[in-house]
């Protein structure tokens, strides 16, 4: 059945990892949240309860699996179960942010592979398609053997570069060798150049510059991330841009994990200004520091959401 917005039966229902932008989306979609009972026992075992009839429904579930990872991994499956459980017609699993991604191949001997086990389980548990934005690595789709659809937030990323950064002809910086396509994706958007910082990192967490693949010179530069997590990579690339004759440097990420000293070091660094999606909620540091700001990637997902109901194209918002 169709209601007046061109819906199916579809209904969002939320864990606790992300509330802000849950709001968001339920505005942009002219949607009420499925009421639930999302809390603990008293010895922190994940307890759900879904509180309104959802049989033959199309549910989205939307839940981030941020910090805390496993709390909001655990809330997420057992929402799934619960709904399926409850006889929901179709449940799509919609992760802004997909934790464990960056646990993608094996590293080492004996690692594991970790990402391509929470797909399992997100499988295993009832999910019939997931919905994410920005995967750390592309192959990770083929983790899922569901349909998986991977957003990218560069769209608005891009309009917010073009009303701050307005006849400023910035250069667009891959701040590694990894992310040179989705630095060449932004640039060619723009219809602008590109550069790249070749660094080596000596251990995990820590990195060093060592050079700058382009020419920029008297160029405003833009890094483009998919992660900012201790902010290392970003601070150390802006510094050795400035160094080779940039004029300022701006950073636009999509996941601000932002761990242990990352907001501290970003506040003392060189960066114009960070730019981060609110597919994480940002904690009172984020919020304020003066050089980090945050643009909603919900009318983003809202639209993906409302496009999967009416079975409609999703790639077509990205031509």
């Amino acid at each position: 059945m169709t209601d007046l917005n061109g819906s199916r039966g579809m209904r969002l229902i939320a864990g606790n990892s992300n509330r802000p932008l849950v709001d968001a989306i339920s505005a942009y979609l002219g949607l009420t949240p499925v009421k639930a009972d999302v809390r603990r026992f008293s010895d922190d075992e994940v307890f759900v309860e879904v509180q309104e009839n959802v049989r033959g429904e199309d549910m989205f579930v939307m839940q981030s699996t941020s910090a805390p990872a496993n709390d909001n991994l655990m809330e997420l499956l057992i929402m799934i179960d619960a709904l399926r459980r409850a006889s929901a017609r179709r449940i799509t699993a919609v992760i802004p942010y997909f934790g464990y991604a960056r646990q993608d191949r094996k590293v080492g001997p004996r690692t594991p592979i970790s990402a391509k086990l929470v797909a399992n389980m997100i499988t295993e548990a009832g999910a019939n398609r997931v919905l994410t934005v920005d995967l750390h690595a592309g192959q990770i789709q083929g983790f899922f053997d569901i349909p998986t659809d991977n957003l990218f937030a560069q769209p608005v990323m891009v309009k917010d570069i073009l009303e701050k950064l307005a006849g400023k002809e910035p250069m667009v910086v891959s701040p590694d060798v990894g992310g040179v396509v989705r630095a060449r994706s932004l640039a060619r958007r723009l219809n602008t150049d590109l550069a790249i910082v070749d660094k080596r990192r000596e251990r995990a967490g820590q990195s060093e510059v060592m050079n700058i693949i382009g020419d920029v010179e008297g160029r405003p530069c833009i890094l483009i991330d998919d992660i900012v997590d201790s902010g290392g990579t970003l601070c150390n690339a802006a510094e050795a841009l400035l160094n080779s004759g940039a004029t300022e440097v701006y950073a636009y990420t999509t996941h601000g994990v932002f761990s242990g000293k990352a907001v501290e070091r970003i506040k003392a660094s060189k960066l114009k200004s960070m730019v981060v999606t609110d597919s994480i909620p940002a904690t009172d540091a984020v919020k304020a520091c003066a050089n980090i700001r945050t643009i909603s990637i919900a009318p983003l997902l809202g639209e993906a959401m409302r496009r999967i109901n009416n079975e409609a194209s999703v790639s077509s918002l990205f031509d």
